[in-house]
């Protein structure tokens, strides 16, 4: 049996006139780390408010643990850990406070539970007796971590965990993901940062309520049809502007100090007769190579060919 399983789930707001999830159906195996990788609007947010029960699908069936999320909501609240996007934690109560309060909501102890979250207290520690409110970005991000897993969970479920932390945070977080991982915990995580996507076991590629692709990052990856280039100039915002008059090219758009591309038709040509345009039209000091394609890239192509619009 699956930890999570959807079918044809289908939500609406504004009577019906804005479709946030449309028909999607996938399943999480049990003990997996599972992504849902998308822009705010892609769904993501609904799918998992749906799965914590907190809101009711227009179509549908979905389920937890083998729990249904209509007709079994009150026992799959008590098997899962929800983490929202916003900060939720109640912002004039101290560290120590909020942890207790919510191990009390659920009926057990920080004591009862402590060695869940110890790896991750550790860091808070220092700072227990500091009103929530008060807190870094990422010492937030901590603590509302360890209310999400102070009862104990069988599934976790965050959604956008790593929006507005630093780099340091994020990177320590994916780290206390990992060990939760390996103690047999099903994870669910929603993001639009693509470089995260690659420390899920499998991703679901999201954008305007539907799946583009699922599948490993790796796997996705390898599923690039085309050659792809990077290449830069000390004009980059020119670069990007002749390239894009030029018909050979398939797709070209900013990533990192490069602009990646793809050529419609790959031969041994494209990189003379591109570099040849581009002089051509002024550019100087060009710097073109092959380059591996990132889940990123892969997101835009899927893309590019669900608008028509590939530049």
């Amino acid at each position: 049996m699956s930890a999570i399983t959807l079918n044809n789930i289908t939500k609406t707001y504004n009577k019906g006139t804005v479709l946030a999830v449309d028909d999607i159906s996938f399943s999480v195996e049990k003990g997996e780390l599972f992504g849902l990788i998308g822009p705010d609007g892609a769904g993501k947010s609904s799918i998992f408010r749906i799965l914590t029960t907190l809101l009711i699908p227009d179509k549908g069936t979905a389920s937890v643990v083998g729990f249904d999320v209509v007709k079994d909501f009150q026992k799959i609240r008590g098997i899962v850990g929800y983490m929202p996007g916003r900060f939720s934690l109640y912002q004039d109560l101290t560290v120590e406070e909020n942890l207790n309060f919510f191990a009390t909501v659920f009926g057990t102890t920080v004591k009862e539970n402590y060695d869940q979250i110890k790896d991750i207290y550790i860091m808070l520690e220092p700072f227990k007796d500091r009103r929530a409110g008060k807190l870094s970005g990422g010492m937030k991000q901590k603590l509302a971590l360890c209310c999400a897993l102070i009862h104990k969970p069988e599934v976790l479920f965050l959604d956008e965990p790593t929006t507005g932390v630093d780099v340091v945070s994020r990177k320590e977080f994916w780290e206390m993901l990992a060990r939760l991982k390996a103690q047999g915990i099903t994870i669910m995580v929603s993001t639009s940062y693509m470089d995260e996507a690659s420390l899920c076991d499998r991703i679901a590629l999201m954008i305007g309520g539907k799946i583009l692709s699922l599948d490993t990052p790796a796997k996705i990856i390898e599923a690039y049809p085309e050659k792809l280039y990077a290449i830069k100039s000390p004009n980059m915002h020119k670069l990007l502007r002749d390239m894009r008059t030029n018909d050979e090219i398939l797709t070209c758009y900013a990533s990192g100090e490069y602009i990646h591309l793809s050529f419609k038709n790959t031969t041994k040509e494209n990189e003379g007769s591109l570099k040849k345009f581009l002089e051509e039209k002024g550019e100087t000091d060009l710097v073109f190579k092959e380059t591996i394609p990132t889940v990123e890239d892969c997101f835009i192509r899927l893309l590019g060919h669900t608008d028509g619009n590939s530049n």
